[in-house]
Order: structure tokens, then sequence, then C-alpha cells
């Protein structure tokens, strides 16, 4: 009977001194930092937004936690958790950088179905969310040739012959070299896509007026074409159709400013021509 009598003392010094809130508040900064990682890995790189809000929500809710709010823009995510205590726990994170990884932005989505059905443990996520932080990419001869070899189709598909096609496999291969040694000098992404624009529209200028190349609009477009933001618009239009019109309008905006740069650089490089030549 003592014993039982030592236990209730202990289990009722321990409540009031908070063990067991402090403890549960560490569980949920635990499923909380994990949760924004994993919309972190998501976003960075090219995941949409309102399946990052709809993952994090689920995870939450994995793990007994179903107060749990999410606002996620393409530059920020913001997690609030409340216990049963009416406690809220919140965490806001910054994305600086985002690219064009699905590779990565499908393993997210793989991990999260596991754990929405499995309920993985906390540092077991964190192991699986190092190791798909850490998969490797394509190299830069890879994804240069393939670069190459689309911007030759769309050559082709605008009207391009065999030279066109030759000469734009050229020009595509160097332009992402070229945009590939811009983003290793962390240069501005609305300056980048200028001066691709540029060089592309240059490069197939100069094919023109030394014979290599036949059909000048179509080496131009097919070019340029990869330079286009596919990949954002589509995720505007998404976001915007499932309500996240915060995020929609703002990679709307994204878009049309790389579309803007774009036709600066082409602009430009056409304008320097014509001062220089007086024609094409």
């Amino acid at each position: 009977m003592l014993s039982y009598l030592l236990i209730y003392i202990i289990i009722f010094i321990m409540w009031r001194g908070g063990y067991f809130m402090d403890k549960n508040k560490k569980e949920i900064s635990e499923l909380i930092k994990v949760a924004c990682r994993m919309g972190q890995l998501m976003l960075e790189n090219g995941g949409e937004t309102y399946r990052v809000e709809q993952m994090i929500c689920i995870m939450c809710t994995t793990y007994n936690y179903p107060k749990t709010e999410s606002f996620v823009t393409p530059t920020g995510i913001m997690i609030s958790i409340t216990n049963d205590n009416n406690e809220t726990i919140s965490l806001v994170k910054r994305i600086h950088s985002r690219t064009v990884d699905l590779t990565k932005v499908s393993l997210v989505n793989d991990l999260s179905r596991k754990i929405a059905s499995e309920k993985t443990p906390i540092s077991k996520i964190n192991k699986l969310l190092d190791s798909i932080d850490c998969t490797p990419k394509y190299d830069n001869k890879t994804t240069s040739f393939f670069t190459a070899l689309a911007s030759s189709a769309f050559c082709s598909l605008f009207g391009g012959g065999l030279r066109d096609f030759l000469v734009t496999f050229v020009i595509g291969f160097i332009l992402n070299y070229f945009s590939i040694y811009l983003n290793k000098l962390e240069v501005n992404g609305f300056f980048v896509n200028i001066s691709s624009g540029c060089l592309a529209s240059l490069l197939a200028l100069l094919s023109i007026k030394l014979r290599l190349g036949i059909n000048q609009d179509a080496i131009v477009i097919g070019s340029i074409m990869l330079l286009l933001p596919g990949i954002t618009i589509t995720n505007a239009i998404r976001d915007i159709i499932a309500g996240d019109l915060v995020s929609g309008i703002s990679r709307t905006i994204e878009a049309f400013l790389a579309a803007i740069a774009i036709a600066i650089g082409t602009g430009f490089s056409f304008n320097i021509w014509l001062t220089l030549f007086g024609g094409i």
C-alpha cells in the first residue's frame, strides 16, 4: 500500500513540476521541425504549396495532433500545433533558394505516404530525409545534352530543318553550361534569364550570319524555349485552382518577370546586331 502511495506522490510531483507537459512540448517541437523540413525539401525542389500544406497537416494528425495549421508560400513555411492543454507551438521557415528536382519531390511524397500508413518514428524520418537531401543529381554533361536535345526538338517543331536542328543543339548545350556557371556565382535569377536570352539570340544570329543555319526564327525560339518557366506557370495555375491565391499570384508574377527578362535579353541582342550589321 505504501509503495502505491509513493508512486502516486511521485507522479503528482512530476505532473506539478511540468514533466509531462515538457515532454509533450518536446515531442511537438521535434514533430514540427521534421514536418517543416519535409515541406522545405518539397518547396525547394519544385513542389506545389497546397501539397506541402496538406502533407504537413496529415503528418501531424498521424501523430495525434489534429489541431495543426500550416500556411505555405513559395518563399516561406508557417506551422502551428496546439496540444490538449491549448498551448500552441509555432515555427516559421524562410525558403531562400528554389530549383527543380522532381526526384526529391517524389521521394518526399512517398515518405509522407509511408508515415501516414506506418507512423514512422521521428528519429528515423530525420535519417530518411538526410538520405533524400543527399540524392545525387545528374551531372552537368547529362543535363546539358538533354537540354540541347530538347531545344533541338522545339526547333524542329517550329519548322527548323536538319541544319537548324544541329545548330540549336550546340546553342542549347552552351546555354545550359552558361546558366550553370551563373548559378554557381549566385547571380540573381532575373539577370540569369536576361543574360541567357541575350546569349541564345546572339549565337542564333551568328549562326545565320555564318550560314550554318537557315531558319532564324526556329533557331531562336528553340534556343530560348527551355528558359521559359513552365513548371512555375503550371504550379501557379494549380495553386490558384486549389484556392491558394497568395502562392498562385506570387508564382504568376515570378513567371511573368522571367518571361520579361528573357524578352529583354533577346531584344537587347537583336538591337546590338542591327546596330552593328544593319540587318540580319
